[in-house]
């Protein structure tokens, strides 16, 4: 008998990060006769449709799309269009992606069993101690401590459900790529191209790979995103006159983001904090040397024997691998295969749908 599943999650296609990617790559996989899914998210934009099919998830969208206000109204707008919902199409079991997205679970009261999964890239202070949040921390507390299931990208992850309240099993289920996508021959270009696909936020250090930039004579770098920092970022090229080496791409679909990698030598995200980062098996899939830190899950599958790890805050380790890289083209082959053959075993996103359909769905459905 087909289950029905209620998803809470900020945003959706079109607009993607790895939340989003995770869901759909793990929901198409899931046949539509096992698990109906069914989505309230908010609605960014008036060309935004307020209810459409995509893949297998019936997105419904609240707000009128684009204000501020829809924003701040988010939560109890979401929490009031999951009771309507609930009544017409009677869930099996709801589904939140993230932590913040317990706020309108709770609110909701649907008194169905529910499933958190923990995606967040940013520090535990970040997203639990800050003041905008510590007024309604005890939500979270509930939404965590009354959870039927939780998945954490990470071991990392899975200790923030624990403080957090969680008494139970926290499953291990990564994030991860669309391995046959991702691979593909390279594509010829002059030069050494180094690349990053990440937000332009302080904890993906971009301004660390610019900083290394300006110690590799003549290396050019290609960065694929959007975000708050861009003219900081901007400002500081300039200051290390690597302005006309570095191109700023803006939003890329994530469509278009293996063709990307084939254009690059190497794949560069230093990241501060990081919950696991889908990018850095994308990369592995593409075959594409990464150079990244070991800080938060990264650890669990970041190290020496697939990347060039470095320690966070350190533009002359990243410089030092680039010229590594390049100097040691033999033994990085091999450093590279094995990170494509760890990405193709563990982290293709067919397994991660299996896992999360037999170890977390299956809880809701099962109380297994």
């Amino acid at each position: 008998m087909t289950k029905r599943i209620l998803i809470f999650s900020l945003a959706y296609y079109p607009r993607v990060g790895g939340a989003e990617v995770a869901i759909k790559e793990i929901t198409d996989r899931i046949a539509p006769s096992d698990i109906e899914f069914h989505m309230v998210t908010l609605r960014f934009s008036p060309a935004d449709a307020p209810e459409e099919k995509i893949g297998n998830v019936l997105v419904h969208r609240v707000g009128w799309g684009g204000s501020y206000l829809d924003k701040i109204l988010f939560v109890p707008r979401a929490a009031l269009a999951a009771r309507r919902l609930h009544k017409k199409e009677t869930f099996d079991g709801a589904w939140a992606m993230m932590s913040y997205m317990l706020f309108p679970l709770v609110l909701a009261n649907l008194k169905i069993p529910y499933a958190l999964t923990l995606q967040e890239g940013d520090t535990e202070e970040h997203m639990f101690a800050r003041v905008r949040v510590l007024p309604f921390l005890f939500l979270l507390r509930r939404g965590f401590r009354n959870a039927t299931a939780v998945s954490a990208l990470s071991i990392f992850l899975a200790e923030w459900a624990k403080r957090m309240g969680y008494r139970g099993k926290v499953e291990i289920v990564p994030n991860g790529a669309d391995t046959q996508k991702f691979s593909g021959p390279k594509i010829a270009h002059e030069g050494v191209v180094l690349v990053t696909s990440s937000r332009l936020v302080y904890k993906n250090a971009v301004d660390d790979v610019l900083r290394a930039v300006a110690l590799v004579p003549g290396a050019r770098f290609i960065i694929a995103g959007e975000g708050p920092e861009e003219a900081k970022l901007k400002a500081l090229a300039h200051e290390l006159g690597v302005e006309s080496r570095v191109e700023w791409l803006g939003y890329v679909d994530h469509t278009r983001l293996a063709t990307l990698l084939h254009s690059a030598d190497i794949y560069v995200r230093p990241s501060r904090s990081e919950g696991f980062g889908a990018s850095f098996v994308e990369a592995m899939a593409a075959e594409i040397p990464i150079i990244t830190t070991q800080e938060g899950g990264l650890k669990d599958y970041i190290t020496p024997e697939v990347a060039w790890p470095v320690a966070k805050d350190s533009p002359e380790q990243i410089a030092l691998q680039v010229k590594a890289i390049l100097s040691n083209p033999e033994a990085t082959k091999v450093v590279v295969e094995r990170a494509r053959q760890l990405a193709v075993q563990k982290y293709d996103w067919s397994l991660i749908a299996r896992d999360m359909r037999d170890k977390v769905f299956a809880r809701l459905f099962h109380g297994v």
